[in-house]
């Protein structure tokens, strides 16, 4: 993995190549490559480090070309190094991939007997090898890449292309994304809509199994043995405005500061209404509400906590059993299984690979009814999924998420609320408060961004330690998770998270003068029992930074930084506790200058296992 442009057209493409690779640069990676088909024959490019390296290469060998593939490859098998950076060659055969090729090591083995000879550590040079070795047997080109990829097991999306056939190339998928972006000029492809948005902004997406064969002039799409089939054409809902920095200096500022903006969007559908409809998540949710027992949420990093605040709602609120796994593991295990168990999955990008397999995992044990909540319409956890909410927080493209938690825990509040005046437990009128409370939220959050320069303040103080504790209770434990995750991720500082009862139990032996301590403390039942753990870090000579209610009863002192937020926001004080969470985390990595949007060894869209 883990990015993937083509195209085909009558002009030089090495510039949309280019732009589209600078576009997913969001995703992670560690190597950037290329190669075009012209007059010379089959030219590769291929850099370490960032695109704009290989661009810098591009423009010193004046690249040119009508047809070309290019790559940003994110590290799986063999180390980052040019050698093993996409595109890997054959015979005249230039091959880029997203995923894992599950069984490369027979491949490799059996393509070794037969004389070829490999050059790189990846699991991708087994693929060119073996579509040249079709091709052998069958010179047609498409053919010879159908029966190649019949021979794969794993994840893959792939795009292909042949020095002696210049009009065409060739794109397979299975199990990561990829899509066709249809022009009057040309034709193009690329794992994300973003990437082609300085072309078109007409879209096929291609399903699971799909082959498809692009030429300058149009395109055809069949599945691994031949058959055809037709996929419908949509127009992307991106914009350019939407993925450009504009006014700030990274993308993580960014997304923060649309916090307000992108609740707005994701609420807006509930306009005046003064009760909330089932049919917000499908039309067969009220449905099939009546049918479940219990909720199961499945999600990966920043999903899943949404999903550990989620539980406290829909027991407290709603009253309804929920347990929450993470992706990775919940696929692996031989659970208990209910039929009538509601499946909620929940990711950014909807191409999450765990998610997915953990989906299709819980379908398998006989729990059919499933929804999702995710902020790509056009995703593959869409469109497995029976019920389905789009948040629409626009394209999140910094690695760190946060505009898509906020918006993930508004969809899941509305869920909630939902359930809740299903099973008689929420009145007209306690349901028209809450949807008040709800569209209030932008405002809210736009008033705690104003924290914004007591918390640089704090940044400071925090960049230089190489640890940090963070403690919550209740709901606002996962924030204390979230918070820790956030610095971790961009500051590579370590942070660890506990329920602030926990302190005892074995934290409390890490705390000192050098260990700084982050509260997340709103004025909600749990307070008191909080202030309580905070005197015990006190005692040990811990300093504490507390993220407070503005009528919290805590003090400042010397060692312990308080901050009041505006306003208590009850039930729904998480989406509030975690924004200066975020900004602490972005504002200590300036300070430390890493790399905000893109930081070491992590990927933004993680479609390998």
């Amino acid at each position: 993995m883990c990015g993937i442009v083509a195209a085909i057209a009558d002009r030089n493409i090495v510039s949309v190549l280019l732009q589209g690779l600078r576009r997913l640069e969001y995703r992670g990676y560690d190597s950037a490559g290329l190669a075009l088909i012209n007059e010379a024959g089959l030219l590769r490019l291929r850099a370490v480090g960032r695109v704009a390296e290989l661009a810098a290469q591009a423009e010193a060998r004046q690249a040119e070309g009508r047809a070309g593939i290019a790559h940003t490859r994110w590290a799986t098998h063999g180390a980052p190094c040019e050698r093993n950076a996409h595109p890997l060659v054959s015979g005249g055969l230039a091959v880029v991939h997203n995923g894992i090729v599950e069984n490369h090591e027979v491949l490799r083995a059996r393509l070794k007997n037969e004389g070829y000879e490999f050059t790189s550590d990846t699991d991708t040079e087994v693929v060119a090898h073996l579509i040249v070795s079709e091709l052998k047997k069958t010179p047609d080109f498409f053919a010879a890449t159908r029966a190649a990829v019949a021979q794969l097991q794993g994840a893959y999306a792939l795009a292909v292309l042949r020095e002696s056939e210049p009009d065409r190339v060739i794109l397979v998928r299975e199990g990561s994304p990829l899509l066709l972006g249809l022009s009057e000029d040309g034709n193009y492809a690329a794992s994300d809509a973003s990437a082609l948005l300085q072309v078109t902004r007409r879209i096929v997406y291609l399903e699971n199994g799909d082959c498809a064969e692009l030429t300058r002039s149009g395109y055809r799409i069949t599945r691994v043995d031949g058959s055809p089939v037709t996929r419908p054409e949509a127009e992307t809902y991106l914009s350019v405005d939407a993925v450009e920095l504009g006014q700030y200096r990274h993308y993580m500022q960014k997304e923060i500061f649309e916090q307000p903006t992108a609740l707005a969007n994701t609420l807006e559908m509930l306009g005046a209404a003064r009760s909330v409809q089932a049919g917000l998540f499908g039309a067969r949710c009220e449905e099939t509400l009546k049918e479940i027992n219990q909720v199961l949420i499945i999600a990966c990093g920043t999903s899943y906590h949404a999903g550990l605040v989620a539980r406290y709602w829909l027991e407290a609120l709603a009253g309804v059993p929920c347990n929450v796994e993470v992706a990775s593991e919940y696929r692996y295990r031989e659970p208990v299984a209910d039929p009538r168990t509601l499946v909620i999955t929940l990711s950014q990008s909807g191409e999450t690979s765990d998610t997915l397999a953990a989906l299709r995992h819980a379908k398998s044990l006989g729990m059919r009814r499933t929804l999702c909540i995710c902020n790509v319409p056009e995703s593959s956890l869409v469109r497995e999924n029976d019920l389905r909410f789009i948040t629409r927080a626009g394209p999140e493209i910094g690695v760190a998420s946060t505009k898509a938690f906020t918006t993930q825990l508004a969809a899941l509040y509305l869920l909630t609320l939902v359930i809740a005046r299903q099973r008689g437990r929420l009145s007209d009128d306690a349901g028209a408060a809450e949807l008040q409370h709800l569209r209030h939220l932008p405002t809210a959050v736009s008033r705690v961004l104003e924290l914004e320069p007591r918390i640089q303040e704090w940044a400071e103080r925090f960049a230089m330690k190489q640890n940090a504790l963070f403690l919550g209770r209740g709901r606002h434990y996962p924030i204390a998770l979230e918070g820790a995750l956030k610095l971790k991720e961009i500051t590579y500082i370590h942070a660890e998270a506990y329920p602030a009862g926990e302190l005892k139990h074995g934290p409390l032996a890490l705390v000192d003068k050098n260990m700084p301590v982050i509260a997340v403390a709103p004025n909600d039942t749990l307070l008191e029992k909080l202030r309580s753990n905070l005197q015990v870090v006190r005692a040990r000579g811990g300093e504490l930074y507390v993220f407070a209610d503005a009528d919290s009863e805590i003090a400042p002192t010397d060692a312990v930084h308080l901050l009041r937020l505006p306003e208590h926001y009850g039930q729904l004080s998480a989406l509030l506790h975690v924004v200066p969470l975020q900004l602490l985390a972005y504002h200590v990595a300036l300070v430390r200058g890493t790399d905000v949007d893109k930081p070491r060894n992590l990927a933004k869209s993680v479609t390998v296992e």
